[in-house]
Order: structure tokens, then C-alpha cells, then sequence
């Protein structure tokens, strides 16, 4: 079942120093609630259910900007919608690339459609607060459940054999967190539980460093993460852990300039062998139904961000901004499992020409919807311009519809198996030493039949088509950035779509721009911190 925040009050750590140091030192991400001593308080910790509620609000923070959903938004200066790190995410993972274009003209949304951000970028400003903010609750929580904190309040051995769990997850989020700023930022500064709280400049590491630490905590916590599948629905276990370090490793030559592909086969070998995830035997639409949580999408996918239409009121982040925005036109709102359309998110024509007959829909992965949308993208500030997409659902699998239309139910697969497969067969492509070619071709043909899509033989498995199947796999599953730099055509001109680089018919962009600067405003906050090159 999924994780029911709907009883779990969603207040806010006021992290003493701490939130402020890791990405201002000033009051600039002055985050306070109605009383910040309070949570601070052993009085606050001596009641039992207080650790848990400390860890939904690590969970909710993936997907709302604040308490009570969107309301009192997480980190000042952004609202929280526009701060929820799962729309920030999409952001900044979907819209520089072929997968996505965004029609508004916020201040930084046009220049991320086409590569042209700077560091004064809002919403890089927001991914980063975001992703740090959620650092320092992760931090203040493992502050305050050392084993001589809880045995000064009395905490007994069963509870603390939960709270183990508990802090193990909260590590892993960590984790997910520092992956996130790695990959997009670089060098950026590390805190844990065991810095000072006060005010300091938090030393910059370099990006390797970062990788090391992100690398030693996955590693430990298959320690202390629950068995794979063990845990309720929506809450980390070893196999995410084990995901998100072949994630890493496949990415190494990008972060640290060493190839570790052959540890990504074997992670990806163990979690396809061992885990208890299984490919989902249902349509391809089922998992992004309203239902995926238990219409059999579940068992493939490996750490969902949890939405629910009654439990979490977030109007504008999370999964009611994808859904929301990629709506528009003529089309159907309704037919979606939703009340109405933003007219935002489109595709572009780059994108749709990798399934070869898409109007078709013979891949049915093919999601587009094209009635009085043109494929071209002549002005992308127009809806029209550009396929929409109609991948995620607020529609139950049987056609009923969902518990309410203005927040969908639908949860978001951040790790599924699928991907896993993906990785495997890239990383064996790529030369480790453990992986078999026929081996990662079955897998590969077991994506691709669900899909409807024809087989493939062990010739026809590239580089090229794994990059190309990956879109085809996991569009808009917040992969893509990463993806093409890893195959060398983020920037550049060996790969070009309408609107990089800011022009209709696209062009070559700056290799520096396959990261993201530090934002001025957290440097102005931290003068120690370095801007990445070129900007």
C-alpha cells in the first residue's frame, strides 16, 4: 500500500545554521516553522511517532514544495510549487533536451528550452535549494537519533531497531540528493550529520569527491536498508541503493573520468537475479496509470515518488505539474483523468522521429497526441507547436477514473527494473567484463515486445540504439540530460534539435554547458564556492 502522509502533520525542521550554511549563510533560505524550537526539542522526540513523521516529511519532500502541499513553501523566495524538487527535476533534466519543450515564458524557462541558462537562472536556484534543503532535514534527523540521544529518552531496543531502518533511509535520500547536485552541478560543497551547526562556509569538493562519498554511502547501506521489497510501498530498500550506485557507475567516466562499467553489470545482474522485482507483465500504459502503485506495475518499479490525490495536496508540483502541463490544445482533459490543462509541456520533432511510424503508434510507447499540433515547433511559446504527450495518466488501468482530477493519484517510477535491463545492456556494449551480449539482447527484447515494438538481434544492439531505445523506454522518466551527455551529444553538433541552442532549426552548443553553474545567488550567500568554467 502507499505510504499514508494523510496523518503525518507536514511540518518543517528548522535546521539551526545548518540549511542556511549549506547553500546561503544568510537568512536567504530562511525556513522557519510556526515554532522552530519546538522540533528541536527532546520534548518533540519523546514521543514516539515523531521519527516517523520526520521521515514522510523526507519523502514529501520529493514531490510538495512545503507544508500542507504546496502551501508554506520549504525555502523562501520560491513558491511551493515551483520548488517541489520532482517538477525541478523535470525541469531541468527534460526541457534543455530532444524530449521536451515548455511554451511559458517564466523568467529561466525559455533559456533552459534552449541551453541558454545562466547562473541568475531561478530554476537552477531552486534545484539546488531544493536538493540541499533536503540534505539538511536528513541531517538534523540523523543528529537526533543517535543511540545516545535515544537512550537518553528512553527510547526501547524495538524502537530503535526502527529507527535504524528509518536513518538508513534517510542516508539513502541523502544520497540521492548529492547524486542529483553531482550530476548537475559538479563541485559542490558535502555536510553530514557530524558537521557543527551554526555559521560556516561548507567546504566545495570536487566532483570526484563527491562521487567517492555518494559511492561509500551506497555501499554501506546495504548494511542497514531493509531487504529488497521488505519495506511498505514508496520507502527505499537495498535495491535502490544497489540502483542508484549502478547509476553512478555508469556515469563514472563522465564524474570521475574512470570508467567502472563492469560493476555496473554485476549490480545490474544482482538486482535482475536476485531482488524480487520483476519485469511487469501489463501493458506498457499501465505503468503510468493512476493505479500503478497496484495495478502490477508495482512490482517493476524500484523507488516510486508517491502521489495521491486525497493524501497530498500539491496543486502545482509533483506529478500535478507534469500531468497539468502536458495538456493543452484540443485536447480532452477529461480523457487524461483531469480537470483542465496549462498548455505547457510538448515534444519535439527529433524526438518522435526515433519511433518509426509513430503516427501509427506500432510502438506504443508512442504516446503523442497530434490532432491540431503541427510537429515542427515553428514558435515555442505556442502549444500547438509540437506533439503533446500523453504518457502519464490520472485514468485507473480498468478505465475508472481516480480519486479526484485537479491532483492525480499517479505515481511517479524514478527506478524500474526496465532500466536496470538498460543498464545492463549498455554497460556490456560498453566492455564489462561480466556482461553477455545475448544476455542484454534478451532483456532489450523483452522492453521492446511489451512495447509492441519488432525484436532486435545481437547486431543490431549499438551504442546508438541503446541511447535511442532508452528515449524510446524512459522518456520523461527525468534521464535524458544525463543520458546524452554520457554519450558525448547534450552540447555539441553531433546531435542537433529544433530550439538548442536557442534557435528554431537548433545548433551547436558550448561543451561547458554540460554543467550547470553554481547559482549566483548561492555564491553571493557562500563567496568560498567556485563557478564552474564558462560561466
Amino acid at each position: 500500500m502507499k505510504i499514508s502522509f494523510k496523518y503525518i502533520s507536514y511540518f518543517l525542521l528548522f535546521i539551526l545554521g545548518l540549511n542556511m550554511t549549506l547553500t546561503s549563510c544568510t537568512d536567504d533560505l530562511n525556513v522557519t516553522p510556526t515554532d522552530d524550537d519546538e522540533f528541536l526539542s527532546d520534548a518533540f522526540y519523546k514521543d514516539p511517532t515523531s521519527y516517523k513523521q520526520v521521515l514522510a516529511k523526507m519523502y514529501a519532500g520529493l514531490y510538495v514544495g512545503g507544508n500542507d502541499g504546496d502551501g508554506t513553501a520549504d525555502i523562501a523566495g520560491l513558491t511551493g510549487d515551483f520548488s517541489s524538487y520532482l517538477r525541478l527535476l523535470f525541469v531541468t533534466q527534460e526541457f534543455p533536451t530532444d524530449e521536451a519543450i515548455i511554451a511559458w515564458n517564466d523568467d529561466g524557462l525559455p533559456a533552459l528550452n534552449g541551453q541558454t541558462w545562466s547562473p541568475s537562472n531561478q530554476f537552477l536556484y531552486g534545484t539546488f535549494s531544493r536538493a540541499f534543503y533536503q540534505i539538511s532535514v536528513a541531517n538534523e534527523f540523523l543528529r537526533q537519533t543517535t543511540d545516545e540521544k535515544l537512550t537518553a529518552r528512553g527510547v526501547d531496543a524495538t524502537m530503535k531497531a526502527e529507527i535504524a531502518t528509518f536513518r538508513a533511509e534517510a542516508r539513502f535520500l541523502r544520497a540521492f540528493s548529492y547524486y542529483n547536485l553531482m550530476d548537475l552541478f559538479g563541485n559542490v560543497p558535502i555536510t553530514t550529520e557530524n558537521d557543527k551547526v551554526g555559521f560556516f562556509y561548507p567546504e566545495q569538493k570536487t566532483r570526484a569527491e563527491v562521487f567517492a562519498f555518494i559511492e561509500s554511502e551506497l555501499k554501506d547501506l546495504d548494511n542497514s536498508l531493509v531487504a529488497s521489497r521488505a519495506n511498505e510501498y514508496g520507502r527505499v530498500d537495498k535495491t535502490a541503493a544497489k540502483f542508484l550506485l549502478a547509476q553512478i557507475y555508469l556515469n563514472s567516466k563522465v564524474y570521475t573520468g574512470v570508467d567502472k562499467n563492469n560493476e555496473v553489470a554485476i549490480l545490474c545482474n544482482d538486482i535482475i537475479t536476485n531482488s524480487g522485482y520483476t519485469f511487469a507483465d501489463v501493458p506498457y500504459k499501465y505503468l503510468f496509470s493512476a493505479d500503478n502503485d497496484r495495478n502490477g506495475a508495482q512490482n517493476e518499479v524500484i523507488f516510486p515518488i508517491v502521489s495521491d490525490g486525497i493524501a497530498i495536496r500539491a496543486t502545482g508540483g509533483g506529478m500535478s505539474f507534469i500531468l497539468h502541463a502536458s495538456i493543452g490544445g484540443t485536447m480532452n482533459a477529461a480523457a487524461q483523468g483531469m480537470n483542465g490543462g496549462w498548455g505547457g509541456i510538448r515534444t519535439r520533432r527529433e524526438f518522435v522521429q526515433l519511433f518509426p511510424d509513430a503516427t501509427a503508434t506500432a510502438d506504443k510507447r508512442g504516446t503523442f497526441y497530434t490532432n491540431g499540433q503541427t510537429l515542427d515547433i515553428e514558435k515555442f511559446g505556442e502549444f500547438s507547436n509540437g506533439y503533446a504527450v500523453t504518457k502519464y495518466t490520472n485514468i485507473n488501468s480498468d478505465g475508472s477514473t481516480a480519486q479526484r482530477t485537479d491532483i492525480p493519484d499517479t505515481d511517479f517510477p524514478m527506478y524500474r527494473l526496465s532500466d536496470v535491463y538498460l543498464m545492463y545492456a549498455e554497460s556490456t556494449l560498453r566492455g564489462a567484463s561480466s556482461g553477455n551480449i545475448a544476455t542484454a539482447v534478451g532483456y532489450i527484447n523483452k522492453i521492446r515486445t511489451r512495447a509492441g515494438s519488432s525484436t532486435i538481434s545481437n547486431s543490431d544492439l549499438t551504442l546508438n540504439f541503446i541511447l535511442d531505445e532508452r528515449a524510446r523506454e524512459l522518456f520523461w522518466e527525468c534521464h535524458r540530460r544525463t543520458d546524452l551527455i554520457r554519450f558525448g551529444k547534450f552540447t555539441g553538433g553531433s546531435k542537433i534539435w529544433q530550439w538548442k541552442g536557442g534557435v528554431k532549426n537548433g545548433s551547436a552548443t558550448e561543451s561547458y554547458k554540460d554543467l550547470m553553474p553554481i547559482p549566483s545567488r548561492t555564491i553571493q550567500a557562500n563567496p568560498t564556492l567556485k563557478q564552474n568554467p564558462g560561466y
